[in-house]
This record gives C-alpha cells, sequence and structure tokens, in this order.
C-alpha cells in the first residue's frame, strides 16, 4: 500500500535500490544532494544536477522536463553520506511559469525498481516559490526513511543550495541554469496535444494544455506502446497505456526492468499524437459527443495489420503527423525498456559477482567456477530475453513504417519518395515540415520523420562545424574518413537549400517567399536550382552592402507589423508590404556581419517568427567564437541542424541521444529541379 505523506511525515524504506518519480505541471530541473549527518553539503562535487547527472549511487535526468526518475542505490552512496536532499526548481532564462503557485502542485513518488509504489508526496502550498527541496532520505540506524520536506524558496535555485551549504551558490546555480537551457535547445519538441471538441485542420494551431489540468500522478511507467504490449500475453491483459508526449527533455534516469507489467505513465493526456491511438472514440458521433477527433476503428484482441493514418485526427495529413508522433514515442519507449532491462541484468551480475567474491571460500576451485557460470547464464538469459521482446516491437514498428511512409504527403515525406513525382503546387499550407529523419543504434534501419510544425516556432541552424560522429558520417561510408572542411560547408549549403526548397514548395504559391544572405559569393553553385527554375531572380548580392539592405528591410517588416498588431490597425499597412511569409537564408555566418547587422539578426531571430519572418543560418560556431557569449543565447534559441549524420538530438519523453540524417534529394535526382520550376510557373502564373 503506498503511504500518502505530507509535510513532516516520514515512512520506512523497504529496500535501498529505488526511483524517485516526479511529476509537475511544468519543466522543472531536477537535482540531489548528498550531506552529512546535518545535512550540509560542503563540496560542490556532491550534487548531482543536469550538468553533472551522476554520483556514487545516484544518478538525475541530464535535462529539464514535466516527468523525471531518479535512480538512487543507497548501498552504493559514499560511507559518510547520511542525507540525500532531492531538489526542483523552475528553469531560469527559459520561456515558461516563474513560480509554482502558477502551476499544478509537483509530486514525489519512491517506487521499487519493480514500479511498486512504496511513498508519495504532493507538494501544495506553494506560491511565489521558483525552487523547492522536494523530500529527504536520511539514515536511521540500519535502515534508510523518506521525509516529506517541501521547503520553498522564493530566491530560487541559489537561494535553496546556499540553505544547503554549499559554496559559491550563486555560480554553482548559474551553471546549472547554463547546462539546463543548453538541454532545452537540443531538445526535439513534442507534438502538441489537439485541442478538445474543435476541428484543427491544416496549419490550425493548438493552444497549450492549461498547466492545471495536467494530472500530477506517479506511478509505474510500460514503455511499451499497448499494441505492442498486448503481444506479450499475460503482460498485455493489464491494458496499459502509453502516454502522450511529453515536454521537451524529459529524460530518462536508470528505470525498472522491462518485464514489469505496470499501468500509465502520470500526466496523460488524452488524444495527443503520440498517446493511445486505438483508444478515441471513432466515427462523426463520438467526436460529436466528445470532441474526440474520429478514427479508424482496431482490434483490441492483439496487434493488427498496421494501417496508415490510425490516429486521432480530423483529416488524413493530421492522422499521420500524430501517428508518426506515436512511432517516435513507441521507438523511444521500446528501447528504453530494453536498455533498462540490460542495465538491470549488468548490475545484478556485478552484484552476484561482488558477493562470490566477498567470500574467500568461493574465489578458487570448481565450486566457484560453477558459481560464476550461474551467474553468467543467469545475465545471458535476461538479456537474450529483453532482446527478444525489443526485436518483436521493432519488427511491428518496422512493419508500420512501411505502410506509412509511402502514404506521407509532400510536406511530410523524403525527398525519395515517389509522391513528388505527381507533385502539384498545394492550395493550403500543410501543418507540419519533414527536416530529416531520427534513428537510434539499436535498429539504424528504422527511420522515423523528423516533422516540426508550421508555422516555425524557432530559427534553424545548419551547423557546417565538426560531427561528433566522426569517419564514416558522410554518406555512411567509412572509406571516405572525416568530410574535410570546405566539403562539409558545401554539404551544409546543400542541406539548407533543401530545406528552402521544401518550405517553398509545401506553401501555396505567393504565399512563402525566400532572401538569401551571402557575403563572400560562395553560394552561387549550391543556388542553382532556385536560380534556373527562376524562384529567384538574381544571385544574391555580394558583400556587407547586401547584408546591411536585407536585414535593414526585414526588421522594418518586423517592427511595421508588429506595430500594427499592438494598435489593432493591421489593415493600415502599406499597400507594398509583402504579406507573405518570409524566410532569411544566410550562408556563411558571421562573415560580411559588423556588430549592428549581427544586432539586427539576433532580433530578428527573436521577433521575427510572431510576424512570419523566418531564420535560416548555416554557420560554424567556431568561426563566431570571437564574439563570446554574447552570441550563446542566439545558438541556443536555434533548432540545430547538421549536414551529415549526428546524434545531437534528443526526444522529450525518455532523453535518447538520436541520430539526425538531413533531408536532401538523392544524389543525382533530378526531382528539386523539377519540383521549383512547378513552383515558379504557379509564382508567375499568380502575377499575370
Amino acid at each position: 500500500m503506498t503511504a500518502e505523506l505530507v509535510r513532516g511525515q516520514n515512512h520506512l524504506l523497504p529496500q535501498t535500490r529505488v526511483e524517485i518519480r516526479i511529476s509537475a505541471g511544468s519543466p522543472v530541473t531536477p537535482g540531489a544532494t548528498l550531506g552529512g549527518e546535518d545535512g550540509r553539503v560542503s563540496d560542490p562535487g556532491r550534487i548531482a544536477h543536469p550538468g553533472a547527472p551522476q554520483l556514487p549511487g545516484l544518478e538525475v535526468p541530464g535535462q529539464a522536463a514535466a516527468e523525471h526518475r531518479l535512480a538512487v542505490d543507497l548501498d552504493a552512496l559514499p560511507p559518510d553520506v547520511e542525507r540525500v536532499h532531492v531538489l526542483l526548481a523552475l528553469p531560469a532564462g527559459v520561456p515558461g511559469p516563474r513560480s509554482f503557485g502558477a502551476i499544478a502542485p509537483p509530486s514525489v513518488a519512491v517506487t521499487g525498481l519493480d514500479g511498486t509504489a512504496i511513498a508519495r508526496f504532493v507538494i501544495t502550498g506553494l506560491d511565489s516559490e521558483s525552487a523547492v527541496t522536494a523530500v529527504e532520505l536520511y539514515r536511521r540506524g540500519e535502515t534508510w526513511k523518506i521525509r516529506a520536506v517541501g521547503q520553498g524558496y522564493a530566491g530560487g535555485l541559489a537561494a535553496m543550495l546556499a540553505d544547503q551549504g554549499l559554496p559559491e551558490a550563486q555560480q554553482l546555480a548559474a551553471d546549472i541554469e547554463r547546462a539546463v537551457a543548453e538541454g532545452l535547445a537540443r531538445a526535439v519538441a513534442p507534438a502538441p496535444p489537439p485541442a478538445t471538441g474543435q476541428p484543427t485542420g491544416p496549419g490550425a494551431r493548438r493552444p497549450q494544455q492549461a498547466a492545471e489540468e495536467r494530472q500530477a500522478q506517479a506511478g509505474p511507467v510500460d514503455y511499451r506502446h499497448p499494441r505492442r504490449a498486448a503481444a506479450a500475453g499475460a503482460a498485455g491483459a493489464s491494458g496499459a497505456s502509453s502516454g502522450g508526449p511529453g515536454t521537451p527533455g524529459a529524460s530518462g534516469a536508470p528505470r525498472a526492468p522491462a518485464s514489469a507489467a505496470a499501468p500509465p505513465p502520470p500526466g496523460v493526456g488524452a488524444g495527443t499524437g503520440a498517446g493511445p491511438r486505438p483508444g478515441a472514440p471513432a466515427g462523426a458521433a463520438g467526436a460529436a459527443a466528445g470532441g474526440v477527433p474520429p478514427q479508424p476503428g482496431r482490434s483490441a484482441s492483439g496487434p493488427a495489420e498496421p494501417v496508415a493514418g490510425d490516429a486521432p485526427g480530423w483529416s488524413m495529413e493530421e492522422r499521420l503527423y500524430n501517428q508518426v508522433w506515436g512511432m517516435f514515442e513507441d521507438l523511444a519507449r521500446t528501447v528504453a525498456a530494453y536498455r533498462s532491462a540490460v542495465d538491470f541484468a549488468d548490475s545484478r551480475m556485478d552484484r552476484e559477482l561482488d558477493q562470490l567474491l566477498a567470500d574467500p571460500r568461493a574465489r578458487m576451485g570448481s565450486i566457484a567456477d560453477s558459481a560464476r557460470a550461474e551467474v553468467l547464464a543467469r545475465h545471458s538469459t535476461l538479456v537474450d530475453r529483453a532482446r527478444e521482446v525489443l526485436d518483436r516491437d521493432l519488427g511491428q514498428l518496422v512493419a508500420e513504417a512501411g505502410v506509412v511512409e509511402p502514404a506521407l504527403p509532400p510536406a511530410f515525406a523524403s525527398w525519395a519518395s515517389p509522391v513528388w513525382h505527381e507533385y502539384e503546387v498545394p492550395e493550403d499550407a500543410p501543418m507540419a515540415l519533414r527536416l530529416g529523419d531520427l534513428h537510434l543504434p539499436e535498429h539504424t534501419e528504422l527511420r522515423v520523420p523528423l516533422l516540426v510544425r508550421l508555422p516555425l516556432e524557432r530559427g534553424l541552424w545548419v551547423d557546417s562545424g565538426t560531427s561528433s560522429l566522426g569517419p564514416g558520417a558522410l554518406e555512411g561510408d567509412p572509406e571516405r574518413g572525416f568530410p574535410d572542411s570546405a566539403e562539409r560547408r558545401a554539404l551544409a549549403l546543400d542541406t539548407a537549400v533543401a530545406h528552402a526548397s521544401r518550405l517553398l514548395s509545401v506553401h501555396p504559391a505567393g504565399e512563402f517567399n525566400v532572401h538569401f544572405i551571402d557575403p563572400g559569393g560562395t553560394a552561387t553553385t549550391a543556388l542553382t536550382p532556385l536560380l534556373h527554375s527562376g524562384v529567384l531572380a538574381e544571385p544574391p548580392p555580394k558583400g556587407a552592402a547586401g547584408v546591411t539592405d536585407t536585414l535593414t528591410r526585414l526588421t522594418q517588416r518586423i517592427d511595421l507589423v508588429q506595430m500594427a498588431l499592438r494598435s489593432g490597425a493591421a489593415d493600415a499597412l502599406p499597400p507594398d508590404l509583402d504579406p507573405a511569409q518570409q524566410l532569411l537564408v544566410v550562408n556563411d555566418f558571421p562573415h560580411g556581419f559588423d556588430d549592428r547587422a549581427i544586432n539586427q539578426l539576433r532580433y530578428l531571430a527573436d521577433e521575427g517568427p510572431s510576424v512570419g519572418v523566418h531564420l535560416l543560418v548555416v554557420a560554424d560556431r567556431e568561426d563566431a567564437k570571437g564574439y563570446g557569449p554574447l552570441l550563446d543565447p542566439f545558438w541556443r534559441g536555434m533548432l540545430r541542424l547538421t549536414p551529415t549524420p549526428d546524434d545531437h538530438l534528443a526526444d522529450p519523453w525518455i532523453g535518447h541521444a538520436w541520430t539526425y540524417e538531413p533531408a536532401r534529394a538523392p544524389m543525382g535526382s533530378r526531382v528539386l529541379e523539377q519540383v521549383l520550376a512547378q513552383v515558379a510557373a504557379a509564382r508567375r502564373a499568380l502575377r499575370r
């Protein structure tokens, strides 16, 4: 039975290896400190936080999220540790609530590794506090207990760390907040939930779910999608549902073994893009009664044949979008369960071998050899069983991808898809855009499209610097080794042109325009498809003058539209103002930029998306290091993409490092030229 704690109450921990599960109504920064008998922490090296997530016996998630799982092995803590404090703080310097009083009360649950709940504490009564010491694990003789603390700090993370006795608390808090901001910048934003009771056609914006509607629940998480879990026999009979997408950066500290049957995860939102796809009512009657979008019916008896569009949505486009996000989450959770099971098998094997070595009588001889063989056999059995479950789930996802990929519309499809051979300029803007593919090392051939919502809410940065994957990253050919600087810059520019071409092709004629800044004149070859088709009338101007002219025109446009909207006089805009969305592509940044131009570009990146002016930058961050921290917010605010495969993106549920591959036309294909020719023809016809 779960103990429901109130402030000051304590409860005995029946085991020393536990998980601490946190659920909040908004992304929070997790942390934990290792203290002595008086609870004071004198060494900054004894705090686990997103910038340094691991300590002996303790691991916290590596980024801010609305849900967290902290792994604690009390037996593995340093001998002088008597107290472990679990800390929560709202991220500073990023959009979001500034106090816990503005969100649903966070909850903390302590569970065993099998998901069995031990104690739970809902932290109520918070108001202006932006940091809180949630719970404390403390030693009493030979046992450990948990105490509900709930001590809030209006002074934020720095005040909480100072109260823990940490020296230089201000600097440490700043370092933690910097690590959190960088983690949020690299996380792929989750699919937004559909609004209840209103249609959401292509391009429609969905309001964010109110924070107070999120349930601050805690419970064991079954990482498998219900369709995958159903194939496991008895495990599927529990009717567990996979949760909807979390907030950016949900992390995965060590989790319960995959074999544990479990109820749904905390904070599940109904009808989300990656939520329980078979569960919502089907048909128009269900939509009218409950506001749930119609979806195809499914059999509850077990895994059915995959069907394209098997997800909630008012249109096939929305169903496919939600289905892709569902596959993304399924793959993340399936691999998380496998990795968790392997970690459990490894730790169990290490513990059993340590116990054998601790007994001098069991170190040598045939009895010792037999005991070690039994330990290794148990480990192999656990790993093989986990791999069998993983292979089964991956097989179902591969089958689903096989039917979904050919059904994707142009905005979601790869450049190699046959759908581009039947391309026609659309009449409506799509709801999302494909920027590339994502995959995990457990199955590199299973690719999930990376879809981002339109209109773009943040700028895109194609990084022309060095890839973290090293040799073989270029076109998957290990014989080619590292691409040199010139080759990588050329690939980055080709990737940017492909993204710009896709944005042009998926919008109606005249509703999306592209501008280029190329001070060094190095982009002429890459721009050939745009120039030959007539989408670009002439090459971009060279030198600093071209930079200044383009930036001035776009920043003035932003100012005019913002003033008109704030004053409620949108009809008073100048008649020559282009109402179309604008994309500025900057090549080889910061070459050709002076201080004023850099400030204009930062302004465009911050204010442009709200009024339809978007940014796509091709740059190597090392080239801009002379500006120091001035450009750090600029880089963090952009979605970083790469011209070669790179494992820099994280999913919003578990926090896996996903390998991203850019969306470029196949080598030798003329699909880009053919599509742009139709776009140019439609634009010319519109001007007649």
